[in-house]
Order: C-alpha cells, then sequence, then structure tokens
C-alpha cells in the first residue's frame, strides 16, 4: 500500500467530512484530537463513527487523542469497526504508549468479530523524546507498518520556529526515514505544510520530503492533495527510465554480470536495480489504487 495524500477532516464538522470522503487523497484521517474542543469529544466521536459508514473514495482512518488525555479509550471504544482503516496515536513517545494501544485495538477486534491486527497503527512523532525513542516505537508492535512526522509540534517541543528552509528539521525526518529502513517498516509520511496558499512552496516541500525517503505527506486542504500526489507518484520519464535498468540488467545478470553501465557511462549494479524495482512497484501500487 502506497499512501501519498492523507487529508486531516476534523470530525466534528459534518460536511467537511462528508466532502474529504469524496475527494482523492489516499487517506482521509478524521480528527479527533487538536480540531475538536474537549466539549465536543463526546458527540464528535458518534459523527465520525457514521461517518465510516458512509460511501468513500479513501481509506480512512481516526486520530484518536493522546494517552495523556485519559481520552484514547473512549475514542477507540467508539470507532473500531469493519469499516476502519486504522489509527493515527499522535504524541507517540514511548515502547509503553504503541503497546497499550495494540493491546485495546487487539481487544476490541475480537469483540467485534475482526481479525487481529487487521486495523493499522501510525505512530505520530512529534517531540524530541519520540524522535530518540523513535527505533522502539517503530519496532513494538507488529501492526505498525509506517511512521509519520509532526513538525509543528516537534519544533515548538525543540524551541524553534518551523522557518522556510526547514533546516531545523532536517534530523528529525533523516531519523525517521533511517528508523523506518532499519525496522523493516515503509517510508514514514511527512509532516503537513501549514501555508495553505502556498501551492509552489508545498511543491518544493514535499519534493524534499520524497528526496529524503518518505513515501507521502500529511495535507489540511483539498487544494493540496493533488500536488503532494503528484510530488509522490513516479514520473513516466522515472518509469521508463527504471524499465530500462531492470531489464539491461537482467540481461546482464543472465550472462554472468552484476555490475554494467546504462547511457554512456551510468554505473548499475544489484542495488540500483533493487531501488528501479522498488520505484516501479511503487508505480503499479498507485495505478492500482486509481
Amino acid at each position: 500500500m502506497v499512501l501519498r495524500s492523507l487529508l486531516f477532516a476534523p470530525g466534528n464538522v459534518a460536511r467537511r467530512v462528508d466532502k474529504a470522503l469524496q475527494l482523492n487523497a489516499d487517506v482521509v484521517i478524521l480528527d479527533l484530537e487538536d480540531s475538536v474542543p474537549l466539549t465536543e469529544k463526546g458527540s464528535t466521536r458518534e459523527l465520525i463513527a457514521e461517518a465510516l459508514k458512509k460511501p468513500r473514495n479513501n481509506f480512512c482512518y481516526v486520530r484518536v487523542n493522546a494517552l495523556s488525555t485519559g481520552l484514547t479509550i473512549d475514542d477507540l471504544t467508539a470507532v473500531v469497526s469493519s469499516r476502519l482503516d486504522g489509527i493515527v496515536l499522535p504524541k507517540a513517545e514511548e515502547a509503553e504508549d504503541l503497546s497499550k494501544v495494540d493491546w485495546y485495538l487487539s481487544y476490541l477486534e475480537d469483540k467485534r468479530s475482526l481479525p487481529i491486527g487487521s486495523i493499522d497503527l501510525i505512530p505520530l512523532v512529534e517531540s524530541a523524546k519520540g524522535i530518540r525513542n523513535a527505533y522502539i516505537i517503530a519496532a513494538t508492535v507488529k501492526r505498525v507498518q509506517r511512521l509519520c512526522f509532526g513538525a509543528i509540534d516537534y519544533t515548538a517541543d525543540i524551541n524553534v520556529q518551523l522557518s522556510a528552509e526547514k533546516m531545523e528539521i532536517l534530523y528529525a525526518r533523516s531519523c525517521l526515514v533511517n528508523t523506518s529502513a532499519s525496522a523493516a517498516l515503509e517510508p514514514p509520511i511527512d509532516t503537513v505544510y501549514p501555508e495553505i496558499r502556498n501551492i509552489d512552496g508545498l511543491r518544493a516541500d514535499a519534493t524534499t520530503a520524497r528526496g529524503l525517503g518518505f513515501q507521502g505527506k500529511l495535507v489540511i486542504h483539498p487544494d493540496q492533495i493533488e500536488p503532494v500526489n503528484e510530488v509522490f507518484s513516479p514520473s513516466e520519464e522515472e518509469i521508463t527510465y527504471a524499465k530500462r535498468v531492470v531489464a539491461a540488467f537482467e540481461q546482464a545478470e543472465a550472462a554472468g554480470h552484476a555490475a554494467i553501465t546504462l547511457d554512456g557511462g551510468k554505473f548499475i549494479d544489484y542495488p540500483v536495480a533493487r531501488n528501479a524495482q522498488r520505484l516501479l512497484a511503487v508505480a503499479d501500487a498507485i495505478r492500482k489504487m486509481s
């Protein structure tokens, strides 16, 4: 599964939820956390439970409240069903956080006759402690397939401002990419781009994230979906070249060679061929989703 665009929709605003479910984001994240006032948490759980039953064009996740709030269990109890694809857990910092949520998800899956482990769990890493503990967050429970980065809370935690160049989050981004690979997870999901009207800036930021090794990006407005989908989809040029690399390397390997050159000097060996195969697999997965 390739997740390029993950659109947040406030769970307490029914019209925005209904619209989001019909858009072409790969994932809609119905939010119970930051966008929902404390006084509306209970009623929003009911709205989200009903929204999950509606027709949609995307995978549907719910961002629950952090464990430290004491609201998580009630959130999960309200939303877990066969129509839920996954949970986003904010403020993920400790292995214990993941273990608790995993245990309760397994309990609910069993009670509701769902396959154990069928509901995905995405830890949202958004603090210095979370970055430090990224590997144990990634490797603690099997249902975690990918990590997600939250730069707004992270920069507040380390007491810096998020600049246009975003050098202050380079370490955290690279840490999550490296951690994901070392824990044999899918590439991680990048943070939101907060300037809704700056589409050029969004494209540049998404291009940087893809270059660092992310598979997709959180988005907060429908206008951000298409640019993000485009950036995180292999271009026709990339696909064509990757096919040439794979074909040439397979031919060379059959002849007993494991290192060749292409196009008058581009060096191709096993790592380069594997990268080309991965790119083609991503392109194929995206094609099957459309």
